[in-house]
């Protein structure tokens, strides 16, 4: 391992985390592991690219030093951000997996233990089977979530990153709902929490802000389409802030004219099911106590909303296309995982078909801590409403006044 001080954790970090994982491989029995999921690639060696679309290796032995596996153009990104220093890299016109499977060999790996991540997103299947047909004297086993185990609770320094995040993700979001009002479009809002965003100290997010106005927000995962928003509509946001591969995220919604009573009580609800999470969510906790906790205040409604998905995932490290870890410890029914201090969640009580035709979101992102849990934003929950531009009323026919 190569020291140095230029990374996003300490050394030590690092340090700590590698061997972590090396006592989790011991108790499985593994000579060496090979991990290709980007977000444990980054944990564990601050790695990243963009570039993640082709294949990508850490191989760490129980002894000895790692090593990585990347095609030639990344390699400079191993030697600019990380502490290894071994580096097999691939041509193009290279095959990825016989340069893995000869690097393996070449550091006497060729007849041991080795695990894999088999349900890694970037390790497909043809990659795999091709191993197999040529790691003929090892034996290769599935280790998915080998790394995640570590990944679950975060460390304080882990902590302190999402706090920047954190800055990002408000910044947009007030952002994005201060510049909403009639004849703006869906891109025009997008534009200005992205800017904002940036301009916070933020960097490109897993996924970029999700932006709906009116019939739209009833779309699942739907984002900006050039729509333009009308008086008396509401818009739908949930925008997700990064700093170094580091996520927040937060659902907010604004509403153009008077607040319906149908709204008001959505709020209250959400607003509600947050307030009661936060004040129960503590280690010992299990994620489906969580859950039901959540899901119980949101279904008793009374204007036909609904929690149609879980009501929270973990959250931290994301590489598009997602900026959750909810593989790693979802809020939903059934999950017996239990809650411990460095847990971080984005908790998302919002509701599906108010009204039969509207969508709303309030969400917030905490942390949980010793005895309790805290928030990573210190934003308010309310709707932004704003009256002023509501639909305007008709005028009478005679005199030009307004109805009353």
């Amino acid at each position: 391992m190569r020291q140095r001080d230029d990374m996003t954790f300490p050394f030590s970090e690092y340090e700590a985390r590698l061997a972590a994982l090396r006592e989790r491989m011991a108790d499985r029995l593994l000579d060496a592991v090979v991990i290709t999921d980007p977000e444990n690639l980054m944990y564990l060696t601050d790695y990243q690219t963009t570039g993640y679309s082709f294949f990508q290796a850490l191989v760490v032995p129980l002894d000895g030093e790692p090593f990585m596996i990347t095609r030639a153009m990344e390699e400079s990104n191993v030697h600019a951000r990380t502490w290894v220093e071994r580096t097999r890299p691939y041509p193009d016109t290279g095959d990825a997996i016989q340069m893995l499977v000869e690097a393996l060999r070449e550091f006497g790996l060729a007849s041991k233990r080795v695990g894999y991540e088999r349900n890694s997103y970037f390790f497909p299947a043809y990659h795999q089977d091709s191993v197999h047909t040529t790691f003929i004297k090892g034996q290769l086993v599935d280790c998915f979530g080998i790394v995640e185990e570590g990944r679950m609770c975060k460390s304080d320094a882990e902590i302190d990153i999402m706090k920047r995040a954190a800055i990002a993700t408000q910044a947009g979001m007030q952002a994005g709902l201060d510049c909403i009002r009639p004849d703006i479009t869906e891109n025009e809002i997008a534009a200005e929490i992205s800017a904002a965003m940036f301009r916070a100290g933020g960097e490109a997010p897993a996924v970029m802000p999700y932006v709906t106005s009116g019939p739209r927000t009833m779309i699942g995962h739907a984002t900006w389409e050039g729509r333009t928003v009308k008086p008396g509509e509401h818009v739908f946001l949930e925008v997700g802030g990064c700093y170094r591969r580091y996520h927040t995220a937060m659902m907010r919604t604004a509403v153009l004219g008077e607040l319906s009573t149908s709204m008001a009580h959505a709020q209250d609800r959400m607003k509600f099911a947050l307030q009661e999470v936060k004040r129960w969510i503590k280690p010992g906790l299990t994620v489906s106590d969580a859950d039901n906790l959540v899901r119980n205040i949101i279904t008793d409604n009374n204007v036909g909303a609904r929690l149609i998905t879980r009501s929270g995932y973990s959250i931290g490290i994301a590489f598009p296309p997602s900026w959750d870890e909810g593989y790693i410890i979802s809020l939903k029914q059934g999950e017996s995982s239990v809650l411990r201090p460095g847990m971080t969640f984005h908790i998302i009580p919002w509701m599906w078909g108010i009204d039969g035709d509207k969508t709303a979101g309030i969400s917030d992102t905490i942390y949980v801590t010793g005895d309790g849990c805290k928030s990573f934003f210190d934003m308010e929950e309310n709707f932004v409403v704003k009256p002023e531009h509501g639909v305007e009323k008709k005028k009478s026919g005679k005199g030009g006044k307004k109805n009353a």
